[in-house]
């Protein structure tokens, strides 16, 4: 695992995003930001690289997959 590839949580994320919490879910959920990582039984991450991803070209952003 590199450093962009690193595990960063909720605050963290939030910061360099300026987005808020329900925002963040929402874009979750329409798939316009990528999705957690279960990292314990009640923690959940994000790759490092996937949100500089987004923050890099955040109105063309979709996770794979999705429509």
């Amino acid at each position: 695992m590199n450093s962009s590839d690193r595990i960063i949580r909720m605050k963290t994320v939030l910061a360099r995003t300026g987005l808020s919490r329900s925002t963040l879910y929402r874009k979750i959920a329409d798939g316009t930001f990528p999705r957690q990582l279960a990292i314990s039984a009640h923690g959940a991450g994000w790759r490092e690289s996937a949100v500089n991803r987004w923050i890099a070209d955040p109105a063309t952003y979709r996770e794979e997959g999705s429509l």
